[in-house]
């Protein structure tokens, strides 16, 4: 039982020593600085949000899951953005005097990109 233990120690020591050994010779390699207070790594364009762009969205995580701020600016971008894009659409809709309650019915075909109105079959 001893001599287990003797080998367990001196594992452990050798396991230490070649650990602190490479840490000198490789260093503990680049280090980033910290984000400066109140900035984050989530980024948005400042214009033309896509869904690529929400597909690619990274929040950091904290102890309790994302970090609320970060996904708080994110939900407030993209909802400025939609009512931006909306009130473009308005816009257009009132120059070309479209009314805003007309459903457009057509559909677009998954295959060829044509356009498809209900009444064909």
């Amino acid at each position: 039982m001893t001599l287990i233990l003797l080998y367990l120690v001196v594992l452990v020591l050798v396991a230490t020593v070649l650990f602190g050994l490479g840490s000198v010779i490789f260093g503990r390699g680049e280090t980033l600085p910290p984000l400066p207070k109140g900035t984050t790594a989530t980024v948005l364009p400042a214009s033309g949000v896509t869904g690529a762009d929400v597909d690619a969205l990274k929040f950091a995580q904290v102890v309790r899951g994302y970090k609320t701020s970060e996904v708080d600016w994110v939900l407030d971008r993209l909802g400025r953005e939609l009512d931006s894009v909306r009130g473009e659409l308005a816009a257009v809709r009132a120059a070309y005097g479209v009314p805003d309650d007309v459903e457009v019915e057509d559909e677009v075909s998954a295959t060829a990109g044509e356009v498809r109105t209900p009444e064909e079959p």
